[in-house]
């Protein structure tokens, strides 16, 4: 094994591990809500978490665009701007979930009305989000601190707090539904408390490493310097722009399905949770991507950054061939341990096939967000996103009369391939000579 590989997987093993506890509580909370016997719980659960993808993704920058700053400081060995970044993020994360919690009524009014749920759904997820929006101050200050800690080429310190965080998160929604008969309302509390054990947590863990390796006092007006803080609104705008149209693209995704009923809306939910738990592997390479690549740009190192990007590719062409066998030899049985509901396990098994091409058609851009992300070239991964964008919204209006469902997901195929392959067309000029 050579160097980078070593550290890569120095990165990616610890984030796979953290990553793989994000799709698997959100199976367990699927399976919770499923075996309560009822399809509309499992709409509702999909629509709530969509509501706060929606609120938190377009803020997403506080945890890329502060790891791409911090893996180039730490390449540069600049203690002082490596602090800096830090709390300028955790500054930033701060104001913005005290403006989600002041305008948390018409944010979930607007959401509710993109997303065109039925009243039975629109009820039980209203309850779900009035516990879970206090929760924005520890889920925005995680995405800084998980950040920060990525391009300081710790990834073990974000997996601590997501084993840590999702055990909770399990415990307390097993107790509070199966014991206390909470419900829907027991799910979003065991999310709320998880929230804030896993900021207290990784709060502890810098007080612990890093607090006596910083020792370089950093003054208030260097946190809030206006050059400094243009520098990273303005990395973060293109991330920020890039995000509005990934929401865009989840959100309708879902809202189709609850135009069509609340089965298909729980269909598209359980699949959806396939994807992610493949996505989450993924990720764990593209935070390697991201990390190590962003540190070989700051210390000026060409060929080291592109040889990364070779081995990155290796490791996740293997994950690739993994994951499209595994779907396609054992999608059936992933559905039916997420749900009992025969109507909806029998409505999943149609749309298998698709969840089989993900693996294929996502690689590269999982991998290729993680590279870009570390070098912080953002306006390549914002134009592929459009036209990505673009592409999926023609396809489903083109082919939806024909094929309906089957046209969502053949066109989030497309748009998943669409950005893998115009990041790539884009890659010999990251780093030019």
């Amino acid at each position: 094994m050579n160097t980078h590989d070593r550290q890569i997987l120095h990165i990616a093993l610890p984030a796979i591990i953290s990553n793989i506890t994000v799709p698997l509580l959100g199976m367990v909370d699927m399976a919770i809500v499923g075996h309560i016997g009822d399809a509309t719980y499992l709409g509702a659960i999909a629509v709530g978490s969509m509501l706060f993808n929606v609120v938190y993704w377009l803020f997403g920058f506080l945890r890329m665009g502060t790891g791409g700053l911090t893996s180039q400081a730490c390449g540069r060995e600049d203690r002082v701007e490596q602090k800096r970044i830090l709390l300028r993020s955790l500054a930033i994360a701060t104001a913005v979930s005290f403006f989600f919690i002041l305008l948390q009524l018409p944010v979930r009014n607007l959401a509710f009305h993109f997303l065109g749920a039925t009243p039975e759904v629109r009820v039980l997820a209203s309850h779900y989000y009035a516990i879970c929006i206090w929760g924005a101050p520890a889920v925005l200050g995680l995405y800084s601190m998980t950040g920060w800690f990525l391009g300081m080429q710790n990834s073990r310190f974000p997996m601590y707090v997501s084993v840590v965080q999702n055990v909770v998160n399990i415990l307390c929604s097993l107790l509070f539904v199966f014991v206390l008969r909470l419900k829907i309302e027991g799910v979003a509390w065991g999310t709320l408390i998880a929230q804030y054990v896993g900021l207290f947590m990784a709060l502890w863990l810098y007080m612990r490493k890093y607090v006596a390796q910083l020792t370089e006092q950093v003054a208030m007006k260097e946190i809030f310097h206006w050059e400094a803080m243009k520098r990273f609104f303005l990395v973060n705008r293109d991330i920020f722009l890039r995000t509005l149209c990934l929401v865009a693209v989840t959100l309708y995704f879902t809202s189709v399905g609850a135009r069509q009923g609340d089965l298909i809306l729980a269909v598209n939910a359980l699949l959806m949770q396939l994807f992610t738990f493949y996505s989450y592997f993924m990720d764990g390479f593209a935070y390697a991507g991201e990390a190590v690549c962003g540190r070989y740009l700051g210390a000026r190192q060409r060929v080291d950054f592109y040889a990364t990007i070779r081995r990155l590719f290796l490791w996740g062409g293997g994950l690739m061939i993994l994951f499209t066998l595994l779907y396609a030899c054992a999608g059936t049985s992933f559905v039916g341990l997420l749900t009992d509901d025969s109507v909806v396990l029998t409505e999943a098994i149609l749309y298998l096939p698709w969840i089989a091409f993900i693996p294929l058609t996502g690689m590269s851009a999982f991998l290729l967000d993680g590279v870009y992300i570390g070098a912080t070239a953002t306006r390549p991964m914002l134009i592929s996103m459009l036209v990505a964008t673009m592409l999926f919204f023609a396809i489903y209006h083109l082919l939806s009369p024909l094929i309906s469902n089957h046209a969502l997901w053949l066109a989030f195929l497309i748009y998943l391939s669409a950005r893998g392959g115009l990041l790539a067309i884009y890659l010999p000029r990251l780093y030019p000579q």
